[in-house]
């Protein structure tokens, strides 16, 4: 059941975070999808290592770090990405 939850909570932040940049990502939805899922994995990283990772009541801060490293990877994902599109099509 975990991972179905690491999956929703990957679309989820991916989603917002593509709503927060400014201009419009060209990457697909499933690696929206994953690129969240590794925000929110680095914002766990982050929250345990400042040590708010495991709060009584709502995990406002985690969830926040979870966010700000889901529009993190999403923009340099999105570079990438745009990137490697780019240079495959000036070959084709």
């Amino acid at each position: 059941m975990s991972w179905l939850w690491a999956i929703i909570v990957g679309f989820v932040l991916g989603l917002i975070a593509k709503a927060i940049l400014p201009g419009k990502q060209q990457i697909p939805l499933w690696l929206t999808t994953v690129f969240g899922i590794l925000g929110s994995v680095l914002g766990n990283a982050v929250a345990t290592w400042i040590g708010v990772n495991d709060t009584k009541g709502i995990d406002w801060t985690r969830h926040l770090l979870q966010l700000i490293g889901a529009v993190a990877v999403v923009g340099v994902g999105d570079m990438l990405w745009a990137s490697i599109r780019g240079n495959r099509r000036q070959r084709a």
